[in-house]
Formats: structure tokens, C-alpha cells, sequence
């Protein structure tokens, strides 16, 4: 009897420990990195890049996994044409001669199986730093509406220097250097079935 009521233990165990990490394909539509930075003090200017694509994969049971973002630099949104522009010129962001932001980095910190920071780096205008991010919030599903598969989102927040990385546009004139970063972030996992939507 006591080998009856421990063989749906053991199978569970053995389940969780041969469960596969899923691989997600970062979600366009619905990610979003947005920043905030200083105008001499008298404003705080904020943005978004409206391109990031990437690849996460993700293992619940093992509490690990990793993420890597492209961010379309020229992407650029500020809600004001002029300064979209003069952001991409090579006073400021380059983009012609970097024209792509990446990240990647290692999930931890896992509570009840969701990460609660990444352990990375930032590479930006040619400079890679060490960047860790604090992720507040996170949540899967098992079944998105319209992907028809697993879906996970998570809210991201960090923080760097910007003159660190090369961008010290401003940094004459008493600018702050600091750049906060929150990042909304979606992903679906990768298509299994042909008839699936496609991202």
C-alpha cells in the first residue's frame, strides 16, 4: 500500500525533472523597451524602440533559462519627430555605424517558478556593460487566444550610465548620465503545428 501512494510522487518528481525547457520567440507587437532620461535637470525626456525581436527559453522546473533581445536602435520614439531624428544622428546613438542594441543574459532568482531578475549585458553604440535586470512582475499561460500556445510576459526594470557606453551627448551641459530602463516584454513559444499563427 505505501508503495501504491508513493508511485504518483515518484512520477511527478520524474516529470518535473525531465520537463524541457520551452523555447519562445520574443513577441513584436506587445514589447516594448522604454526609457527615461534627464534634460539638464529642468525635464525628463521618455521613449520606446518600437523593433525588438529575440529568443527566450525558458525552464520552469529548473529555475533557469536565458534571453536575448535585438533592439532596432532607429526605432526610436519619442513622439516628436524632430527629436527621433536628431537621436539617430551620429552625435548622438550613431545608428548608422551601430545600428542594433542587444542583450543577453541568464534568468535567476526563481520563486515558484518565475525568474525575478536576468543576470546579462548590454551591448549599446559598440560597448557591452554588465546590466542585471529586476523583473517585477511575470506570468505564463499556457494557452495564448489568437498564438494558440504558451505565452509568457514579464516587466523589466534597470538602470545604466549612458556615458559608459559612449553616449555623452549633453554630459557638458550638467546632464545626468543616468537612463532608466522599463521594459514591457511579451513572448510566445516557438510553433509546433503548421496551422499555428505565426508572430
Amino acid at each position: 500500500m505505501k508503495a501504491l501512494l508513493l508511485t504518483p510522487v515518484f512520477a511527478l518528481a520524474a516529470g518535473a525533472a525531465t520537463a524541457a525547457p520551452v523555447k519562445f520567440d520574443i513577441e513584436p507587437h506587445h514589447t516594448y523597451p522604454s526609457f527615461e532620461a534627464d534634460h539638464m535637470g529642468l525635464s525628463i525626456w521618455r521613449g520606446k524602440f518600437n523593433k525588438t525581436s529575440g529568443k527566450i527559453v525558458l525552464d520552469q522546473a529548473a529555475g533557469s533559462g536565458t534571453v536575448e533581445a535585438h533592439v532596432d536602435v532607429a526605432s526610436i520614439d519619442f513622439g516628436h519627430d524632430k527629436l527621433n531624428a536628431e537621436m539617430v544622428e551620429p552625435k548622438y546613438l550613431d545608428t548608422g555605424k551601430f545600428p542594433e542594441a542587444v542583450y543577453k543574459g541568464k534568468l535567476a532568482g526563481f520563486k515558484d517558478g518565475a525568474p525575478t531578475r536576468v543576470d546579462g549585458e548590454l551591448t549599446l553604440h559598440g560597448t557591452t556593460k554588465p546590466l542585471a535586470l529586476e523583473i517585477k512582475r511575470f506570468k505564463c499561460i499556457d494557452k495564448h487566444p489568437y498564438y494558440q500556445r504558451q505565452a509568457c510576459g514579464a516587466d523589466a526594470f534597470a538602470t545604466f550610465k549612458r556615458d559608459e557606453f559612449g553616449v555623452t551627448a549633453g554630459k557638458d551641459y550638467g546632464f545626468d548620465m543616468t537612463v532608466t530602463l522599463r521594459i514591457s516584454i511579451e513572448a510566445v513559444a516557438e510553433k509546433t503545428d503548421p496551422s499555428q499563427p505565426s508572430l
